[in-house]
């Protein structure tokens, strides 16, 4: 089953009140706007580690987590 990354939108057409639902999965942002959402301080950790885990898929990304424990721990 595809990631979501928030909740889904039903939509309801007043013209003909036909309902719609869209849903917001990750494979459909593209990698600028993860990255984006990936820094922005407000993210929730959960959100984080679903982004980080899709741009690992997509390549191109490296996160290198060893460096900043290091820097952490030891000054």
């Amino acid at each position: 089953m595809p990631v979501k990354l928030s909740k889904s939108i039903t939509k309801i057409d007043r013209v003909t009140k036909k309902v719609s639902i869209e849903h917001d999965y990750m494979h459909v942002r593209s990698k600028k706007d993860l990255i984006e959402k990936y820094n922005n301080e407000n993210t929730r950790p959960k959100d984080k580690r679903k982004i980080k885990i899709e741009l690992v898929k997509r390549g191109g990304v490296v996160f290198n987590w060893g460096l900043l424990w290091k820097n952490y721990y030891f000054g």
